[in-house]
């Protein structure tokens, strides 16, 4: 039986994409072998916040809805307009927010100290040094000491710049993925 949902899932994510292919990153949302390797990388009894960055169609999201207990306040963060409506509708017990730029304003609109984790879908490696450097930053200011960061890449390219403020704990390759990514599982340095 096909699945309605994830073949207009599946179109949106493909339409954007040929909107804004440097935004977007790829042209298929992530699949759920991708999905499940990022949420088994939290250990979620300990998880009070999380955040998920570039939360798109929902492919991560439907995951972390499961995994979670049930008192965890997520905030996800996705710049398409349409797209963070869809997550709205589907994901009415998790706020979301359009700039993931400024990390740090939406924890304090929620009332929250800092995030236990952050999950990103961002396609880092097609963002300006400027950019990258300005979401690493509220990443890092948002995150409680020894705080996750898990994210997946397409190549290794942002290896060197992870290192200088996570200390990454395991690189996992997701062959399973179109195209297949390498998830990083990073510690916050203290």
């Amino acid at each position: 039986m096909i699945n309605k949902d994830l073949i207009q899932e599946k179109f949106l994510f493909f339409y954007k994409f040929l909107q804004s292919p440097g935004r977007v990153g790829s042209v298929t949302p992530s699949s759920r072998f991708l999905a499940k390797t990022m949420v088994d990388a939290i250990p979620w009894n300990e998880v009070d916040s999380a955040a998920e960055l570039g939360a798109g169609t929902g492919a991560i999201t439907r995951y972390i809805r499961s995994a979670r207990k049930e008192s965890s306040r997520v905030l996800l963060f996705e710049a398409d307009s349409q797209m963070r409506g869809r997550l709205t509708d589907l994901y009415p017990e998790f706020a979301c927010y359009p700039d993931c730029r400024d990390i740090q304003a939406a924890v304090h609109k929620e009332n929250l100290e800092q995030l236990d984790c952050v999950l990103s879908g961002l396609p880092f490696f097609n963002f300006t040094q400027e950019l990258r450097d300005r979401i690493l930053e509220q990443v890092v200011s948002s995150l409680k000491d020894n705080g996750l960061f898990v994210a997946f890449q397409y190549s290794q390219q942002m290896r060197k710049q992870l290192e200088e403020v996570f200390d990454i704990e395991e690189i996992k390759f997701v062959p399973m993925n179109v195209p297949p990514a390498f998830v990083y599982i990073c510690r916050k340095k203290g």
